[in-house]
């Protein structure tokens, strides 16, 4: 199994590079490496080691489609082997064009419809507090076109009213939205009642920041602006 880490986020572009055939999807996953990179290497506690333990952080891709950097950021995690990349959505690849937990080690759930990364996220803080589990962080990513999904708009309005302080909704922002937001995408959540923070998607340094200060009482959404490529 690839489980060296010495190049680390140096590596994720040779690693993407692998996974071909996917090409209109290539901007979605370049558009989350860094914000990826950044949450496996610094700020969750989810290793291939402590999969099986019920008290680990949890990571919810909600943005299933275009997984190439979730792959790439699993592979130097040592979730699964690089020799797996490049045989990639065929019939007997367990990676495919929407990650499907049942076979993706590491995969909470199966996405790539939109919409569902942050309703499903909500449910897994209760049931984690059912269980105990109140330390547990919950992290979804989301795309910003995702927003327009009235699905969202019931769980972000939810989630600030009932208080989650262990739920982040981080946001990739690369202006797909079709209808937006009044304000920008951080005041939806504001609004609601939910802490939020904007920063550059590429700053390792402002996303760790952003992730890692207190929000008490409260979810939040960290909206990383990732300029779209043409």
């Amino acid at each position: 199994m690839t489980t060296d880490t010495k190049t680390g986020h140096e590596d994720l572009p040779r690693l993407i590079s692998l996974m071909t055939g996917d090409e209109k999807h290539q901007a979605a996953a370049e558009s989350t490496v860094d914000v990826l990179w950044v949450l496996y290497d610094r700020v969750l506690d989810i290793t291939s080691e402590n999969l099986r333990d019920p008290g680990r952080d949890r990571f919810l891709l909600s943005k299933g489609h275009g997984p190439m950097a979730y792959y790439a950021v699993l592979t130097k995690k040592g979730f699964i082997q690089e020799e797996e990349l490049a045989d990639w959505t065929s019939a007997e690849s367990r990676l495919g064009h929407h990650p499907d937990r049942a076979r993706l080690p590491g995969a909470e759930i199966s996405s790539g419809s939109l919409g569902h990364g942050l309703p499903l996220a909500i449910g897994t803080v209760f049931g984690l507090r059912a269980k105990g589990f109140r330390d547990a962080k919950v992290v979804t990513l989301v795309g910003d076109a995702e927003l327009d999904e009235g699905s969202n708009a019931e769980a972000i309005a939810i989630a600030g009213r009932i208080g989650m302080p262990q739920l982040t909704a981080v946001v990739i922002d690369n202006s797909s939205a079709t209808h937006g937001w009044p304000g920008g995408l951080a005041r939806r959540f504001e609004v609601e009642g939910w802490t939020t923070r904007t920063v550059d998607g590429r700053d390792h340094e402002a996303l760790y920041e952003a992730f890692t200060t207190p929000h008490p009482d409260r979810p939040l959404a960290v909206v990383a602006t990732v300029e779209r490529k043409a």
